[in-house]
């Protein structure tokens, strides 16, 4: 075990630059390796910036090089995870540091993949980051299946996804145990920010383990740094008025959180006139085109007490960034889930320092949520509809329209749900009916240069694969969820209120 701690110790300093780590990430990493203990799988409970990522990267770097030392196929370490952006980012820092570290999604293209495949098969990466919708291509599976010294660690990023009580459930997600067993059974981590008891359980289920096997590794939900407050707004001169307020007080950077795009651009203006040149404002949001984005989230990053940056943003800002002295978080519209809230404040003070959290509540905003849980949960009708156009416009070898083989949602809208809804707010509804599809694995997204989500057909979907029970039960789940959030409202102690959520 000298070997191995020492070999922990190496890896920590030389390749990610730390000389210890923190409390909490030993036991885990211990658990992982079997230092000194009995080795195993591991629920990790975890705040966002708590260095959850560090607890399957370092692991699998130390076995890499253990199977080196003693002359041994050195095996992979495969990473789940639900998000395009945010894998791209760890395996962008990964490989400047040196880190044997890839992805594969389908936004790289098949020349490439398939080159990333071979490199994979012949035991060319330390770590894979994929979604678990890869797993449903042969050619990625045979490509692990042929790794010398197979897949040794498997780890489940945002797991929450896994279960059907959770907040962001993905078809994928639960097989990831069926998965796991195809792969040989390896030993697991599962991490997430945000799990309640039931939410733990159904992770546990699904991966095959129970408590004694997959132990819980949790850290109280708490920060002290964090002030978390909840103040009734009349409208949006009153939340324009707080926020000015909550910015010059705290003084540093921050982001005011919106629901809808179409009110953060029509806030974010009041914003800007209500503060002047004090603060550099910018908007952040699904639609900007790509070179936006990099731009905005640079800027962020790099901001600095002297020249704080106020961000307005919806909930597609905000994963993978690491800047320590955010100093406030504004929601200046209702969050969809307790989960959602809490995982958005976790972005703030990681340096320690005071920071406050303020959810400026107005009963008014509980409708655009309300619209949205409706919008989340396409009815099993609407899905086979939007399915029978795209296998009709774009499936098998028909190339799409006009000889364009991707569509996104304005190229179906008019015929999924006719002209009279094609422009109301009931038009949002496809977008996420495209959400789901892509879930199911019907259609993949693909990079349309442009900001805007684009797709391509992969198969037609069978009705059988959907359940209108399902969606109904899931819609219930999501109003209940949103429930929670006006109890948070009306709690007089909001960190006694999360404490309790979460068990």
């Amino acid at each position: 075990m000298a070997l191995r701690s020492d070999l922990v110790q190496h890896v920590l300093r030389n390749t990610f630059g730390f000389d210890a780590l923190r409390p909490e990430q030993g036991p885990v990493i211990d658990r992982v390796l079997g230092i000194d203990r009995t080795e195993g799988d591991a629920l990790v409970v975890w705040p966002t910036g708590s260095g959850k990522s560090l607890c399957c990267q370092l692991p699998a770097l130390v076995k890499a090089r253990e199977r080196a030392l003693a002359r041994e196929s050195p095996g992979v370490c495969l990473v789940f995870s639900p998000l395009i952006a945010l894998m791209e980012d760890q395996v962008s820092v990964l490989r400047a540091r040196g880190v044997r570290a890839q992805y594969v999604n389908s936004t790289v293209a098949k020349a490439t993949r398939e080159k990333r495949y071979a490199t994979l098969a012949k035991g060319g990466y330390d770590l894979m980051y994929a979604t678990p919708e890869r797993m449903e291509r042969e050619a990625f599976v045979e490509a692990l299946r042929a790794v010398p010294g197979g897949v040794h660690l498997l780890a489940v990023d945002e797991a929450h996804c896994i279960s059907k009580w959770g907040h962001d459930l993905r078809p994928a997600y639960q097989r990831v145990g069926e998965f796991k067993r195809l792969l040989g059974s390896p030993r697991t981590i599962a991490l997430t920010a945000t799990a309640t008891r039931t939410v733990r359980d159904d992770i546990r289920a699904v991966l095959g383990d129970d408590e004694t096997s997959m132990p819980l590794f949790a850290t109280g939900i708490e920060r002290p740094n964090l002030s978390m407050t909840v103040e009734p707004v009349w409208d949006d001169d009153d939340k324009v008025t707080r926020i000015g307020e909550i910015a010059r007080e705290m003084g540093g950077t921050g982001i005011v959180y919106f629901a809808l795009i179409k009110d953060l651009e029509r806030m974010t203006d009041e914003v800007r006139r209500a503060l002047g040149g004090d603060f550099d404002i910018d908007i952040y949001h699904g639609r900007l085109d790509p070179k936006q984005k990099k731009r905005v989230y640079r800027k962020f990053v790099e901001a600095t007490p002297d020249r704080p940056l106020l961000l307005c943003a919806t909930n597609a800002f905000g994963m993978g960034v690491d800047k320590p002295d955010i100093r406030f978080i504004v929601h200046a519209q209702v969050p969809g889930s307790v989960e959602a809230y809490y995982q958005e404040i976790g972005r703030a003070g990681r340096d320690g320092d005071p920071s406050a959290c303020v959810l400026l509540y107005s009963q008014d905003d509980l409708a655009i949520q309300h619209e949205f849980t409706r919008w989340m949960n396409p009815p099993a009708d609407l899905l086979m509809s939007t399915m029978a156009q795209i296998a009709r416009r774009y499936g098998g070898d028909a190339g799409g329209q006009s000889g364009h083989a991707t569509f996104d949602a304005d190229d179906l809208r008019l015929d999924v749900i006719g002209k009279g809804h094609a422009h109301g707010m009931g038009g949002g509804i496809v977008e996420y009916a495209l959400i789901s599809l892509a879930k199911y694995g019907a259609i993949e997204p693909v990079d349309g240069g442009d900001g805007r989500s684009r797709y391509r057909f992969v198969r037609e979907l069978d009705d059988i694969e959907i359940s209108a029970e399902e969606i109904e039960a899931k819609t219930k789940r999501d109003l209940g969820r949103l429930l929670e959030v006006v109890r948070m409202t009306q709690a007089d102690d909001v960190p006694a209120f999360l404490r309790r959520y979460f068990d």
